[in-house]
């Protein structure tokens, strides 16, 4: 080791290069890989009016019940229809609530229209709202269903099924109740609620009026039907998400399902199943939003996630089965079951986890590893935003926080350097004198840090700890919805966007897009805020005296001008973030360097940066 700088650089860029360089090389192709197959996906497509409900795990104890609606009963559509075709195809009851816009499709009971009232799909106050769950027929199905399922499945409620509503409206203060008859002496019925969020509540109940017993299964699944364009971020979890009872949590990407093992639902059918538990959820998220269907917390049943084939590509469904019910003649039997669909705001998820005591809920928004780290922190992100009213200040303010409390470790960290620093000239010596003996150099070394009271690794230490409080914070900053559309001052409308200007158009003034450049464009988008990151990294590595080696000499050079062009395609938020600590970090450890009395660098080294023909004799 030549100077314990060198280490604590070195340990922190490794560390930062492996989160980057994993976004910016390998997850943004693969974003853009994904999103030009969806579509290609979507300009071949045709979509089936036909049903798709439940792939069934099968019931443990005893015959498997016949999956409903295997078999289409209706022709597969020859094209797809628009949305507002799709959905004036059928009866419905519209859905109107404080932040739910919708419908319920009273051919098949599904809950196949949601739209989210708060959330719209740019910045724009005029764009459209945000499409959470949209009707089969439509390009891209994505329902939830209730119901049962059974040996005498002819007897049945199926996708085909027309339910009769009491009323043709549901609202956060009058739910509607669905009724089905089917002639042979079963008489169905679905209640179902909303709240003034996100939270459906739906009650099945069955009434056996006929001669002989009936034995029932209660199920309920969420379906999407090809598979969604993802951002590609490997710190960032879409797919099927559930918590399987003991067996905890459970992500599975699309692709990663596609891989296993058959289930017993049926031909052509692959995923992942459990045997029964109780407690948890299971469902489909994707950044900001999710869809899950919640079972008695009380009550067995077996989940599920599985892909199979439909007639025009995948069908993805997360999937719970209870536990079989036998209504002998005259009983009735009753199922509660929930389906939550809208956004993850962090109050709204929690408040569902503690009031209804959902098993950890709240791990429907990605933590990550550093859960115990990743939520305190955005609670104290959002008191400031609620102080404050803006998240732009509150990441600031956040960023002054943690210095302060890391202060202790910087402290001894830069004191350390320092102590290595004062040793230089001795250090270099010893080199000089031992250079054909590496061992006695070494040796020599160790008595002078002895001598010394210097601990060659202590200032790196300090500063690693700290790496997961960094990593804890990003991801706070990149999965919030409370982030999405934040806006700071100036031109940052959203803290969850990349910075919208470009030096490569002079911020604006010259009327092109360079991102529209084919091949190099998404490079070419490189904002203020980007520059300035840069800026500050540059200044933050001047406070130091520059390596001898030549090649480590280039790699510190360029280092801020790589960083600058990566985190040009990140969200404004972290940049800020990241440029703000960097400038704390420098005015922090020209402090404690100047406390410990230590040359700083910084104007000696920029003198050298802009004055190319100074000559070491000189300088």
């Amino acid at each position: 080791m030549r100077d314990d700088n060198k280490n604590l650089i070195v340990a922190i860029v490794l560390s930062m290069a492996v989160l980057l360089g994993w976004q910016y090389f390998f997850a943004a192709p693969q974003a853009e890989k994904q999103r030009l197959a969806a579509q290609q996906q979507q300009s071949t497509q045709v979509n089936p009016n036909a049903p798709n409900p439940p792939a069934s795990p099968s019931q443990a104890g005893g015959a498997a019940p016949t999956v409903p609606g295997t078999v289409p009963s209706t022709p597969v559509a020859p094209t797809v229809e628009t949305r507002e075709a799709a959905l004036a195809r059928s009866p419905r009851v519209t859905i109107d609530t404080p932040t739910i816009a919708g419908s319920i499709n009273l051919r098949g009971g599904r809950i196949d229209d949601v739209s989210l009232k708060n959330y719209r799909e740019t910045v724009d106050p005029r764009s459209p709202n945000i499409v959470l769950l949209s009707p089969a027929g439509t390009q891209n199905p994505y329902y939830a269903d209730f119901g049962w399922v059974g040996a005498q499945n002819g007897a049945l409620p199926t996708a085909e099924t027309v339910w009769t509503a009491d009323r043709t409206n549901l609202t956060a203060s009058t739910p509607v109740t669905l009724t089905w008859d089917n002639g042979q002496g079963l008489t169905f019925r679905r209640t179902i609620s909303v709240d003034e969020k996100s939270m459906f509540t739906v009650k099945n109940t069955v009434e056996n009026r006929g001669s002989a017993p009936t034995t029932l299964h209660p199920y309920g699944l969420v379906s999407r039907h090809g598979k969604p364009t993802t951002l590609g971020y490997y710190v960032l979890h879409e797919g099927l998400i559930g918590v399987i009872g003991d067996k905890g949590l459970q992500e599975y990407t699309y692709d990663a399902i596609a891989k296993e093992d058959p289930v017993p639902a049926g031909q052509n059918t692959v995923g992942k199943t459990w045997d029964e538990v109780s407690g948890g959820f299971v469902g489909i998220t994707d950044k900001y939003w999710a869809a899950a269907v919640i079972p008695d917390q009380a009550q067995p049943y077996q989940g599920s996630f599985t892909m199979r084939q439909g007639p025009t590509g995948q069908i993805y469904q997360a999937n719970m089965l209870g536990t079989a019910q036998t209504l002998q003649p005259g009983a009735t039997t009753e199922v509660t079951q929930r389906l939550f669909a809208g956004a993850k705001e962090v109050a709204t998820v929690d408040a569902y986890h503690n009031a209804l005591g959902i098993k950890n809920f709240d791990l429907l928004i990605d933590w990550g590893w550093f859960y115990f780290i990743t939520k305190p922190l955005f609670k104290v992100l959002d008191f400031f935003f609620r102080l404050f009213g803006n998240f732009g200040i509150a990441i600031l303010l956040v960023t002054v926080i943690l210095k302060i409390l890391f202060f202790p470790l910087a402290n001894k960290s830069y004191a350390s350097m320092a102590k290595m620093k004062a040793v230089q000239p001795e250090m270099t010596s010893i080199r000089e004198r031992y250079a054909d003996d590496k061992m006695k150099q070494q040796q020599a070394l160790m008595e002078l840090y002895r001598k010394e009271k210097i601990n060659p690794v202590a200032g790196c230490w300090p500063m690693l700890i700290q790496i997961p409080v960094f990593f804890a914070l990003y991801k706070v900053l990149f999965v919030t919805i409370e982030m999405r559309h934040a806006p700071f001052f100036g031109w940052i409308r959203d803290l969850a966007a990349p910075d919208p200007t470009s030096i490569f158009n002079l911020f604006g003034l010259l009327p092109y897009n360079p991102g529209a450049v084919p091949v190099i464009g998404h490079f070419l988008m490189l904002g203020v805020w980007p520059i300035l990151m840069g800026i500050t990294m540059w200044l933050q590595m001047k406070m130091n005296p520059e390596p001898p080696d030549p090649v480590q000499k280039q790699v510190f050079a360029w280092m801020p001008v790589i960083f600058t062009f990566m985190l040009g395609s990140f969200p404004a938020g972290l940049v800020i973030y990241w440029a703000w600590n960097n400038l704390l970090s420098v005015t922090q450890q020209g402090f404690i360097m100047r406390r410990n009395g230590v040359k700083i660098e910084l104007w000696d080294n920029l003198r050298k940066s802009f004055n190319r023909k100074a000559s070491p004799a000189k300088g």
